[in-house]
């Protein structure tokens, strides 16, 4: 099959673009032609403000360089992972324009919320889900201005009203089915939404956890639940070592609490393979976030190493993390009750055992690279199909 695959760029390096290098590599390691068109958005940098907006709502240099792509390489389908902002919508008309089926991933709710997060102030916000996104604006959700927010608004209501979501694309890709509810709730059409999960590829391999320490891996940022993570490592009764790897706005803080705080550790930004060296020896990964989430790769890449997950009982990550089984739930934002899961799986040592030999089962039934090929089939067959009855 020839594919061509999508993707733009954000300023700093993270899940989505692991995910669509990884997907890219399983294609071509399979014998399909994959031909990847890529944009970044550091070519908006300098440009004037009235400039980026206009390439946000529609890029016609990304419509043109699609449309040629499309017509000298002659895709079978024209797989798209992320458009904002520099490519813009504008290049799913492009493959529309060639006839081309249409798949678009959906890595975050970018679709139904101004800053793609279902988060403001410090909780979960749904008040843009299913309406036009102006109290976004209003409330400058994006990057704390409302002229950026106002210019991602005007691009979600302006491809809203051409169709350009529920018309020209033939299938999405939605990671969970927590997120494939909140996809329908926003408006998009039902029978058009699949449940692809992320997978992890190459396998990282299992280990014994025999360094014992706890470990986070993320971004370190509000939505995160980093200020739960820190306050409830101070509430521990047993010296349980807490390594931190990530960076962020919130990297001072962490680093600050580390230097005062025995038992926690600031690493900063890894590599993936550093990552998983630590992930095969931590006794269990903590993700204490207080937003929904889409699919942190994270816990895939923990189950991949046999690391059972402590998370927030909340969106993705309840469905993600089977309490008793491959982790445990905490209440979100209780540094409290994070503090007592801690201790219980700490001083349960057979139920832990039982739970990385669970984490590593769950890997092997729903994240390998050949299970995922086997879905992502389907999904290119499937939108063929429909773009023929069309």
């Amino acid at each position: 099959m020839k594919v061509l695959a999508l993707h733009t760029h954000y300023l700093q390096s993270g899940g989505e673009d692991g995910v669509f290098a990884a997907e890219m590599d399983l294609l071509r390691e399979k014998g399909h032609e994959v031909y990847s068109l890529t944009f970044h958005n550091r070519d908006l940098e300098g440009l004037p403000p009235l400039r980026q907006a206009a390439f946000t709502l529609w890029n016609r240099e990304a419509y043109e360089e699609v449309g040629g792509a499309i017509r000298a390489y002659r895709p079978e389908i024209v797989h798209i992972h992320n458009t904002f902002p520099l490519a813009s919508p504008s290049v799913v008309h492009a493959a529309k324009e060639e006839g081309v089926p249409v798949i678009l991933t959906l890595h975050n709710y970018r679709l139904l919320c101004v800053n793609a997060l279902f988060f403001r102030e410090g909780s979960v916000c749904e008040d843009c889900l299913g309406r036009l996104p102006w109290r976004g604006v209003a409330r400058a959700c994006y990057r704390g201005s409302r002229a950026t927010s106002g210019v991602v608004a005007a691009m979600l209501t302006v491809h809203r009203a051409l169709g350009t979501w529920t018309r020209l694309v033939n299938v999405y890709i939605a990671l969970t089915e927590f997120s494939r509810q909140k996809f329908i709730e926003g408006g998009l059409p039902v029978e058009k939404i699949v449940v692809k999960p992320n997978f992890v590829y190459p396998d990282p391999g299992v280990s014994s956890g025999q360094n014992g320490y706890a470990l986070y891996v993320g971004r370190l940022s509000p939505e995160k639940g980093i200020k739960t993570l820190l306050d409830a490592w101070k509430r521990l009764r047993l010296g349980l070592q807490l390594k931190v790897v990530g960076d962020g706005p919130l990297a001072p803080e962490v680093s600050e609490v580390a230097k005062r705080t025995q038992g926690i550790e600031w690493l900063g930004r890894k590599p993936r393979d550093e990552v998983y060296s630590l992930m095969r020896r931590a006794a269990f990964l903590v993700l204490p976030s207080i937003v929904y989430e889409n699919f942190p790769m994270a816990i895939a890449e923990a189950y991949a190493s046999g690391l059972p997950v402590i998370a927030s009982e909340m969106g993705t990550m309840a469905s993600l993390v089977d309490h008793g089984r491959t982790g445990l739930h905490f209440k979100p934002g209780d540094p409290e009750d994070l503090a007592g899961k801690v201790e219980w799986l700490i001083s349960h040592p057979t139920e832990l055992t039982a739970m990385r030999k669970e984490a590593r089962a769950e890997y092997e039934a729903k994240y390998t690279a050949e299970r995922n090929y086997q879905i992502l089939m389907k999904i290119y067959e499937r939108a063929i199909e429909t773009a023929r009855q069309s």
